[in-house]
């Protein structure tokens, strides 16, 4: 469980692709701290489990539908990533809940500023999420908790303020990127439960 806070840029340092899946090493220091072999860490958005820990970097595997759902299939040496540790159950929580479980891709339909560093951020989403997102409701983008500001047909807007375009993988994105989505999962089982209800 997560809360869509990001907590540092990692720096990917290799991807290695194998016939099933591919293994990924990424640099970076905060979200290492108290971390063990086995542990979680949500790399844009997608809970991965660090299989390797060095002082500065851990290496996950990442399975065929991990690749099938999510932009982590598109990662390069040099590509940043957000990174995010578990959320403790003493913590605050000052996104919301975020499985780390991405639904689907995006993509950047436009990324404009509005003055000042904000930015409005437009996303084209699949059909099939858009019922479940709501204005005023929250999205994960690529791990980032955004609060839906507008919805037109499938596509979904944002504004991004100064320091999440400063510290996450936005500002290095433009038009026609892909950015891993996870809506709501609450919406999901309203959804089951009521037509479980008939």
């Amino acid at each position: 469980m997560f809360t869509g806070i990001v907590e540092e840029l990692g720096v990917v340092r290799e991807v290695e692709h194998r016939a099933t899946g591919a293994k990924l090493r990424i640099s970076c220091s905060r979200v290492l701290s108290e971390a063990t072999p086995g542990a979680s860490i949500a790399v844009n958005g997608a809970c991965v489990t660090a299989v390797e820990l060095g002082e500065e970097h851990f290496t996950a595997d990442l399975a065929p539908e991990t690749l099938k759902r999510t932009n982590l299939g598109n990662l390069r040496n040099g590509s940043l990533v957000n990174l995010e540790r578990p959320l403790r159950a003493n913590s605050r929580l000052d996104g919301h809940f975020v499985l780390g479980h991405v639904d689907a891709t995006a993509e950047i339909i436009s990324l404009d500023g509005l003055g000042e560093d904000n930015w409005w951020l437009r996303v084209q989403v699949p059909e099939a999420l858009t019922r479940y997102i709501v204005e005023k409701g929250s999205v994960a983008v690529d791990g980032i908790s955004l609060t839906v500001a507008e919805i037109e047909g499938h596509q979904v807007s944002f504004t991004i303020i100064p320091h999440t375009y400063e510290h996450t993988t936005l500002r290095g994105y433009g038009v026609g990127a892909l950015v891993n989505v996870e809506v709501d999962i609450l919406a999901k089982h309203l959804e089951k439960l009521i037509a479980s209800r008939g």
